[in-house]
């Protein structure tokens, strides 16, 4: 391994955007340390050069703190972060359950947040470094049947921007990145027609690029999304419910 071997993080790598970023970022020769509750799929990921398994479920804060310590032990160092861990349930959605709420607050966003405090101290110390996480263009605006997926994305969205005045001060960069329709396991689990559809290996080369050779706070793709979704946050809200319930809500 070289000295000047980068070294990133990745939690929610076990399948989908999570396991194409460790695979992209691997074949890039970083040193990759990946994270997710499914510890045989890590294992077998850890088969690949460069890529690391410590297994780990987020909505447990303790564990959190207990994995990014053991990485940094055996790691030295880390440049880059990248959460991506989540969860989603479409048809627990309609019946507005109150449990599932709970459950995918707990891993899109208070998991997120866990993380995030682990490694706080870390690279304000450091006064370098890079935190990114992953969420969704549809925390902009709220869609039917999914009351409890979209409020836990516009958290982490707003909890992304927050932090990020807050790490600036550190000389810490903060990234946003927010993905339209990518194909995992996840969005297979949709019952509509999913608009510009994408593959992971397309996610992680967008991701990677955004990451290494751009500045910009946010990373939002496919083009034809984010054109999208930037317009419906600014729409009025007559508007836009007309628009969702013409086209969305049926």
């Amino acid at each position: 391994m070289s000295e000047n071997q980068r070294k990133v993080w990745i939690t929610g790598a076990s399948s989908g955007i999570g396991k194409a970023l460790a695979e992209k970022f691997s074949k890039e020769n970083w040193k990759v340390a990946i994270s997710a509750r499914r510890e045989v799929l890590l294992n077998e990921m850890a088969k690949e050069k460069n890529i690391f398994a410590y297994p780990l479920d987020v909505t447990n804060t303790n564990k959190v703190q207990e994995a990014f310590n053991k990485i940094l032990n055996d790691f030295e160092d880390l440049d880059l972060c990248i959460f991506s861990s989540g969860t989603y349930e479409r048809k627990s959605e309609k019946g507005l359950s109150v449990d599932n709420i709970k459950n995918v607050m707990e891993v899109n966003f208070l998991g997120v947040v866990s993380c995030v405090k682990a490694v706080q101290e870390y690279f304000q110390n450091k006064k370098r470094g890079h935190i990114s996480i992953v969420s969704s263009p549809v925390g902009y605006r709220g869609l039917p049947k999914s009351s409890g997926y979209t409020a836990s994305k516009a958290s982490l969205n707003n909890f992304t921007q927050g932090i990020y005045f807050d790490f600036k001060k550190f000389n810490v960069r903060v990234t946003l990145i927010s993905p339209g329709f990518i194909k995992t396991a996840l969005t297979d689990k949709n019952e509509f027609k999913m608009p510009f559809l994408k593959d992971t290996n397309y996610a992680a080369e967008k991701i990677y690029d955004g990451l290494v050779n751009k500045k910009s706070f946010e990373i939002i793709f496919p083009p034809q999304i984010a054109f999208i979704y930037k317009i419906f946050q600014i729409l009025p809200n007559r508007v836009y419910n007309f628009l969702i319930n013409k086209f969305v809500n049926r």
